[in-house]
């Protein structure tokens, strides 16, 4: 069949018995994987960094949560231009390569892990690169919302959605399994001995214990060859809505140009942000992120002929009030879910895997030996807010999408609280072991409640917004909400590093209750804009 298809009418039954289905389900089933490796790979270094530092590289804790926040904000950046790619270069042109160029990244991290002495800012390029795989996410689903007709559409961007969110759970649980194994043999170079016990899904790794934490990079790319070469003979662009598409070539210096002009962004903003000697330490996250938004909507809007067009026309939905109270909403649910997923490996590390201890007088922090592995248990929490997101589309199909997100609010907002006090009692304690059950099962409800509200915002945008605005909103919230996978590593790496990680959580509690009359403001109270949407 042929790789450019003129054309395309799914709403016709005709055609989409005889025609459109096979093609549909062929190319949603080659896009599931790349996008679950995407998710894997801009997300990884909330698990290579925990192994980072029981591998006794030499850097900061701060420093270390610094790594996942660069791939974090990259990644939400990136999906500023990947809204716009499939109309430009077409949906084959455009997975292909924003899959293909998650390799890069994935090798050169394999290639720095082979040497605890490599400099710190090799990383940070690693982690920048590591972004493309966010910025996939938005190119994804405009591709595949163009490849089923409206009755279908719900049932395929929430297997293409879901599943691929699994990319975070599956990299959870793989990377710390492949760095047992010598599965590269000596191309991968030698082990490392870990200094600090270590653990996996099936039980822990004692110090001393030889290590190929490289591999947590190697491993994507070994992955991602056969997966590009699938959807380059197996996927199609359809020309009816790629209308601006020309020659593959010119395809992809359109991808590569959008995508540079999120780098560009992202690298700015991150120079301004991070402290010296990276960066010049001048904005605060929050500033950053809301400086490399615009700069990056109006470098876009700048861009000569079609896109630079389509972008202006985009613009509308910000003169719309619910734009922005979805946007803070799905800050709640999306974010909540993506940041705590960055952030929470090395949060238990650093936190159970310390004690304090009097040292002539003073109380220092050491190792604890009966620390729980971040490595066994960080993955439930994704996994959970992953598989409970259908559940929160029908519940809130049943009962309204606001009252679902209003109960999920007030949930975060205690549960976050409780979290913040049990990670003080825990950073405080000789035995913060003893913690970490009650710690664990707070994290799993905020986790539970993330991936309800993932259902219950969507649905509400879908009903607020006719089809052509829907597109659009959604694209912006997404963008928006993954920078949740920015300031959450920073956030509480901060207070981690000033001894109060509690301070961090009753932050992000004061925001969901904020969150919780904003919802009701809007959608609940009597008289609101729009009656429980």
């Amino acid at each position: 069949m042929a790789k450019d298809m003129e054309k395309w009418d799914v709403e016709d039954q005709t055609f989409w018995n005889q025609t459109g289905k096979g093609v549909a389900n062929r190319n949603l089933w080659i896009s599931i994987p790349n996008l679950l490796c995407g998710f894997a790979v801009w997300l990884m270094w909330g698990i290579i960094t925990v192994q980072m530092l029981n591998a006794g590289f030499p850097f900061t804790q701060a420093e270390l949560f610094t790594l996942t926040a660069i791939a974090g904000l990259t990644g939400a950046t990136l999906r500023i231009p990947a809204s716009f790619m499939i109309r430009i270069a077409g949906g084959r042109n455009t997975v292909f390569l924003t899959s293909a160029l998650l390799i890069p990244p994935a090798l050169l991290t394999g290639l720095f892990l082979q040497d605890p002495e490599t400099p710190l800012w090799k990383f940070q390029l690693a982690a920048l690169l590591s972004g493309i795989g966010g910025g996939n996410f938005a190119a994804s689903m405009s591709n595949i919302s163009g490849f089923f007709p409206r009755r279908q559409q719900g049932l395929a961007l929430g297997l293409n959605a879901g599943l691929g969110n699994f990319g975070v759970t599956t990299m959870q649980i793989l990377i710390p399994t492949v760095m047992t194994i010598a599965i590269f043999g000596a191309i991968a170079g030698d082990p490392i001995a870990l200094i600090r016990d270590s653990g996996t899904l099936i039980g822990r790794i004692e110090a001393g214990t030889p290590t190929y934490i490289q591999n947590a990079g190697f491993i994507w790319a070994a992955i991602l060859i056969p997966l590009v070469t699938l959807a380059w003979f197996g996927m199609n662009n359809l020309k009816p809505l790629s209308p601006d598409m020309t020659g593959t070539m010119s395809s992809f210096g359109k991808v590569l140009g959008l995508y540079g002009i999120g780098f560009v962004t992202s690298v700015i903003g991150l120079y301004l942000y991070l402290p010296a000697p990276t960066g010049l330490g001048l904005l605060n996250p929050f500033v950053a992120v809301v400086l490399i938004c615009v700069a990056t909507l109006i470098a876009l809007r700048m861009i000569p002929g079609r896109v630079g067009s389509s972008m202006g026309a985009q613009f509308a939905i910000f003169k719309d009030k619910h734009t922005w109270s979805m946007t803070i909403l799905y800050i709640l649910t999306f974010g909540s879910f993506i940041g705590f997923s960055m952030a929470l490996p090395l949060s238990i590390t650093v936190i159970f895997g310390f004690t304090n201890v009097e040292v002539d007088g003073v109380m220092e922090r050491v190792a604890n030996p009966n620390a729980p592995s971040a490595l066994t248990y960080a993955w439930i929490g994704p996994f959970i807010g992953a598989l409970i997101r259908p559940p929160g589309g029908w519940l809130s199909d049943k009962f309204g999408g606001s009252i679902v997100t209003q109960w999920v609010a007030a949930v975060m907002v205690i549960a976050s609280g409780a979290a913040g006090y049990v990670m003080m009692l825990a950073y405080q304690s000789q035995t913060p072991e003893q913690y970490f059950f009650i710690f664990l099962v707070l994290f799993l409800i905020i986790f539970a409640a993330t991936g309800i509200g993932n259902g219950s915002t969507f649905r509400t945008i879908g009903v607020i917004y006719n089809r052509e605005q829907a597109g659009p909103v959604l694209g912006w919230t997404s963008a928006v909400g993954a920078y949740g996978s920015f300031v959450a590593p920073i956030v509480i790496g901060e207070q981690v590093r000033g001894g109060t990680p509690e301070y961090a959580m009753y932050g992000f509690a004061v925001f969901y209750a904020l969150c919780l009359i904003l919802n009701w403001w809007f959608y609940l109270r009597p008289g609101a804009y729009i009656k429980n949407p």
